[in-house]
């Protein structure tokens, strides 16, 4: 049996491609991220809560699942994303109507007046892996996130993984030790992909080689070549891992005037205080994104 790592008292960002801690909030419009693991909620307090909370469209889904840590999973992630809505929206969790894109993207219907608290404003993105639920929600701006885990992965899933991605990310992966460290270069390519076509609501349906990250193992984040039809700004990627192993990417369309701070919760968000502050990296001016069309030209967003 294999023993998960217990979580830091408060969890922290990677050394390098993390977000230093800010010592305030301060800065721009604030990125929140709730990381939830599936023990972080009792099966009988999730699935009373559900009863209450999802509409009937969600209850229908659940009812659904053949297994029932699949259901488990599901009840938790619905309900962590309606209560931390709830407490940014300043409404009722059975208030909320979450309508779904074409391409299956969520979003938070607008209330009446905007909501007590801007809801109207509101874009959140969840994604859930090994035992995890992650939430990014943030104002006024579009967000997608992504958590992996690293033992949940075999040798045959990273190579189907890893042949996804574009050429040079693919020679970087290899440029590792075969098991853990290279596993942990695919994954970090991996989550920071799928949060940037989640941001953008387009999921699997963007070609993973259609575009690419320079990554450093120190750094983080070196540079980002976006998809051809990508022109209207540049964006902002953030790395975490807030429990041993267990990996966030964060991608958010880059402001000009602001730069962001990062509040991260632990657990069920059953009150907003148990979020810490992170300040985000360096200006996305300071990380160079190249232009699809001519090869070595920077841009630098401003």
């Amino acid at each position: 049996m294999t023993t998960r790592p217990a979580p830091p008292a408060t969890p922290a960002p990677i050394p390098g491609p993390g977000a230093a801690p800010a010592s305030g909030a301060g800065g721009g419009e604030p990125v929140k991220l709730w990381l939830c693991p599936n023990d972080g909620l009792p099966p009988e307090v999730a699935g009373l809560l559900a009863t209450h909370w999802l509409d009937a469209q969600e209850q229908k889904t659940a009812s659904r699942f053949l297994f029932e840590r699949d259901r488990r999973q599901y009840l938790l992630a619905h309900t962590l994303v309606r209560r931390a809505l709830a407490l940014e929206a300043g409404l009722a969790e059975a208030e909320l109507v979450i309508w779904r894109s074409a391409r299956g993207r969520p979003f938070l219907r607008p209330a009446a007046a905007g909501g007590p608290r801007g809801g109207s404003q509101l874009d959140f993105n969840l994604s859930h892996a090994g035992g995890y639920s992650l939430l990014g929600i943030v104002r006024r701006h579009r967000i997608g996130v992504d958590v992996e885990r690293l033992e949940d992965r075999d040798e045959r899933a990273i190579t189907t993984i890893v042949r996804t991605f574009a050429a040079p990310e693919r020679e970087w992966v290899a440029r590792a030790a075969a098991g853990p460290a290279r596993d942990r270069r695919a994954l970090r390519v991996w989550t920071l992909k799928e949060a940037y076509s989640k941001a953008r609501g387009l999921g699997l349906g963007l070609p993973f080689d259609a575009f690419a990250f320079t990554l450093d193992d120190e750094r983080g984040v070196r540079a980002f070549t976006p998809p051809a039809d990508d022109t209207a700004r540049p964006w902002r990627f953030v790395e975490l891992e807030p429990v041993p192993d267990v990996l966030v990417a964060v991608a958010v369309p880059a402001d000009e005037a602001q730069d962001p701070v990062l509040h991260l919760g632990y657990g069920f968000p059953w009150s907003r205080a148990a979020l810490r502050s992170f300040r985000c990296p360096a200006r996305w001016a300071d990380i160079p994104q190249h232009s699809p069309h001519k090869t070595g030209r920077q841009r630098s967003g401003r």
